[in-house]
């Protein structure tokens, strides 16, 4: 039976710890920046700027349609290896069933129902022939989710100050020059991995869920820095099984240049780590209540790298530590 793998989650209850300590740093060693922009190329036809809307559990959804109905609010999820339905279109548009797969959530490993659609509409993009999983509405949080099968060629900029999304299409345009954060990243199941974070000292490995609305690590991570549990979380994955994870805030998170300081983060040992590999092997994954830190980010497929845009403040902070060779924080 084939396999897909879903990392999203959603919170069912947290009370948070000290989530007015996170802190952003410029990146310290200024030298080794990469210079290149993440800021889309408006005047390409292949650059197409879509708006976002903010669901419930502060994940972001964009209007698709599918087989010519629509629009359906689908969540651009880069958790998800597949790009997934709910009952509700199904039934709407009795799509072609495909026979069942596993589908493994952050709690669980759960059969799912297949089926074809032939047609999916993203903005200017179609994209075809997807085999997708069927869902449940109530544990996805949106219509359905746009995933790594749909995304593989194109360079999704997710912008949280104007509150827009932008799908550049890599096979036709290379980027522009400029100014920005870039990490490299490794590619397995279609997930981009970067694998030269450091938490309180640790090397681990960090993936960007924008599907999740919390951050999780693994125990692995948590035994490696002797992490102290603060409180308890609720949360319930894509099958709708839920998960108690334990709450702590680490001192330090530092992922090429880039630093985040006093980060609340959930610990729990998840099925979908373990599918990915990395069950006894530091690991996060990165979601919205971390990425909105940011002003924009970056996920580039189609040359595996990730990039990240601070806030205006920060930039100018950090290009004035630049010309005078000062390294401070900045608190947000």
């Amino acid at each position: 039976m084939r396999t897909l793998l879903a990392l999203s989650a959603m919170p069912l209850a947290l009370v948070t710890a000290a989530s007015h300590a996170n802190t952003v740093e410029p990146p310290a060693p200024i030298k080794s920046l990469t210079q290149e922009s993440i800021a889309p190329d408006l005047a390409n036809p292949n650059t197409e700027i879509l708006p976002l809307e903010e669901e419930r559990h502060r994940r972001l959804t964009i209007p698709v349609t599918i087989e010519g109905a629509g629009p359906y609010d689908f969540m651009i999820d880069t958790g998800s290896q597949a790009t997934a339905v709910t009952h509700k279109i199904n039934d709407s548009l009795s799509l072609t069933p495909l026979g069942t797969a596993t589908l493994v959530g952050m709690a669980s490993r759960r059969p799912v129902n297949l089926v074809e659609v032939n047609n999916l509409v993203v903005g200017s993009h179609t994209i075809h022939n997807l085999t997708a999983p069927v869902l449940n509405s109530s544990h996805v949080g949106a219509d359905g989710i746009i995933g790594l099968d749909s995304l593989q060629d194109f360079r999704v900029l997710i912008d949280f100050r104007n509150e827009t999304i932008a799908l550049e299409d890599m096979t036709k345009k290379q980027s522009r020059s400029g100014f920005e954060i870039i990490v490299k990243a490794r590619q397995k199941l279609g997930q981009l991995l970067i694998t030269d974070a450091v938490v309180e000292g640790v090397r681990a490995t960090v993936i960007i869920d924008t599907g999740a609305q919390s951050s999780l690590a693994n125990n692995a991570l948590r035994d490696r820095i002797r992490a102290r549990r603060s409180q308890e979380v609720t949360t319930m994955d894509v099958n709708g099984v839920t998960m108690v994870g334990d709450v702590a805030n680490i001192r330090s998170l530092k992922i090429q240049g880039l630093a985040l300081t006093n980060v609340p983060l959930a610990f729990a040992d998840a099925p979908a780590f373990e599918a990915l590999g990395l069950k006894d092997k530091p690991v996060l994954s990165l979601g919205m209540q971390h990425l909105k830190i940011f002003d924009r980010v970056a996920i580039d497929f189609a040359n595996k790298r990730i990039m990240f845009d601070v806030p205006r403040d920060i930039a100018r902070a950090l290009r004035k530590s630049k010309r005078e060779g000062a390294i401070r924080p900045f608190n947000r």
